[in-house]
């Protein structure tokens, strides 16, 4: 699950696929921890009134379930996020399973850094998110003597 994985372990074009339903569950626990009580994510009569006819999960939930696919499955936790891009291309429902497709697709060794791609599809082969982020990594520090 979660491993300290070293920059110098990774590799340009390793890639993860992991599907994941976002339940009720994860957006109520979402939305009381961040204060997003947006109407279309709560609110079923106001929903039914958006173009989407029903509630939506938030999309910036479903962009840190991406994430986390990243660091469970891909990366691991050593790497810290510098910069983050999303785009939100179609709605998430409640119920929906979401297949996250993560890759890394660059490695700069001088600055340590890793840029990682995500597409993320519905059930029904639909993409609802693509992603592009940075990741930078530790310098190792040298071991010291003991003599």
């Amino acid at each position: 699950m979660y491993e300290l994985k070293p920059f110098d372990s990774l590799h340009v074009d390793d890639e993860v696929t992991v599907s994941k339903t976002v339940t009720e569950a994860d957006g109520a626990m979402y939305i009381a921890a961040t204060g997003d009580f947006g109407p279309v994510h709560v609110d079923d009569s106001y929903a039914q009134t958006t173009r989407f006819g029903r509630r939506l999960a938030p999309g910036i939930m479903v962009a840190g379930l991406c994430t986390s696919v990243l660091t469970a499955e891909l990366a691991g936790t050593l790497g810290v996020s510098i910069e983050d891009r999303f785009w939100f291309t179609g709605p998430v429902f409640y119920g929906d399973t979401i297949r996250f497709r993560v890759w890394i697709s660059a490695m700069d060794s001088e600055t340590r850094t890793v840029t990682w791609k995500a597409s993320a599809f519905n059930e029904e082969d639909r993409e609802v998110l693509k992603a592009e982020a940075t990741l930078k990594f530790p310098r190792v520090k040298p071991k010291q003597s003991t003599s």
